[in-house]
């Protein structure tokens, strides 16, 4: 089972070094994405990421820092706008992006700290 597991990685390590594919480290990368994650919406910029090119699409897996967009029914209230890093995964083709991030809320005084997943569109500015 071991040898199995090896083997894969090693098959999964050699796809992303091939000739015709590229894997970078970037600062930026030019994707705005506007989405939806726990009752609320979010606008994201990709950050630091990790990512890997074939033809015309593009896969990051990186930080996503963003303006969450939320109104508290509670009291005492939080802002509507808050800023917020999240993590996840973005596939992009030509000038489009469609993103999963994951968002970490805090743990509160009546909740415990959880992950929210979310859903995402975008443009990818660096190709228009």
């Amino acid at each position: 089972m071991k040898n199995l597991l090896a083997l894969l990685l090693l098959m999964q390590a050699t796809v992303l070094y091939a000739q015709s594919d590229k894997v970078k480290i970037e600062l930026y990368d030019g994707i705005i994405v506007a989405g939806y994650v726990d009752n609320g919406g979010y606008l994201n910029f990709t950050g630091p990421n990790i990512n890997a090119t074939s033809g015309n699409s593009k896969f990051i897996l990186g930080m996503l820092p963003s303006l969450r967009f939320k109104t508290d029914h509670e009291t005492p209230k939080n802002a509507f706008v808050t800023p917020s890093l999240g993590i996840g995964f973005t596939y992009s083709y030509k000038v489009f992006a469609i993103q999963l991030p994951l968002y970490y809320n805090a743990k509160t005084a009546t909740q415990n700290g959880s992950w929210h997943v979310g859903i995402g569109l975008g443009l990818r500015l660096n190709e228009l």
